[in-house]
């Protein structure tokens, strides 16, 4: 795929807060020529994800419903983006759903789901009501181990500060950074990269 393009997955328990609004600054802020789409979890419920590694399980099929559309939209990504606010130190529930399934793609037969995924760029955006970025570390953790499984490239997190409703447009400095941060080169866009914290 020449053309980038990016896949937000928002998973949030509210309508426009504060990590979709500055993801959506982000968005509107891409690399020259890239493409876009937005996928909000709360449109495309998923059920209790139910493990099927016992060999007396059926292998997993390609999923139709909301799973596979999920599914599609997370092959059609050059970068994939995980909108979800810091709850409890790392990523929301239905972005954990979300990534749970991930487990059984792996198995589909045919799909070679991990070879799809293998070097493309995984990117986090997240808001929490503390201005320590340090207090995400269990977000990035979990997000950048699972990149490295997937051969993916890690390319960082953006962390925004706020509480209540519209409190990010308070945090000038991340606000600003999200007008450049995904035009970042993922090899260098990291946690570590010189991105004003909040």
């Amino acid at each position: 795929m020449s053309t980038r393009h990016f896949v937000f997955i928002e998973g949030s328990s509210r309508t426009d807060g504060n990590t979709a609004a500055l993801a959506r600054r982000a968005q509107q802020n891409l690399p020259a020529g890239a493409t876009s789409e937005w996928i909000n979890l709360a449109d495309f419920p998923l059920p209790d994800f139910q493990d099927s590694r016992s060999p007396e399980d059926p292998p997993p099929i390609f999923p139709d419903g909301n799973e596979g559309a999920l599914l599609a939209a997370t092959l059609r990504a050059t970068d994939l983006v995980i909108v979800s606010p810091l709850y409890w130190y790392s990523v929301s529930a239905p972005i954990k759903r979300y990534l749970d399934f991930w487990s059984n793609w792996l198995k589909i037969p045919g799909l070679k789901f991990r070879r799809a995924m293998t070097g493309r760029a995984f990117w986090a955006i997240t808001v929490g009501s503390d201005a320590d970025q340090a207090k995400a570390d269990g977000l990035v953790a979990s997000l950048r181990l699972g990149a490295e499984y997937m051969n993916m490239n890690w390319a960082g997190l953006l962390y925004g500060s706020g509480d209540y409703p519209g409190d990010i447009e308070k945090d000038l400095e991340t606000v600003k950074c999200a007008e450049y941060f995904l035009t970042l080169s993922p090899n260098f866009a990291t946690e570590q990269d010189p991105i004003p914290a909040a």
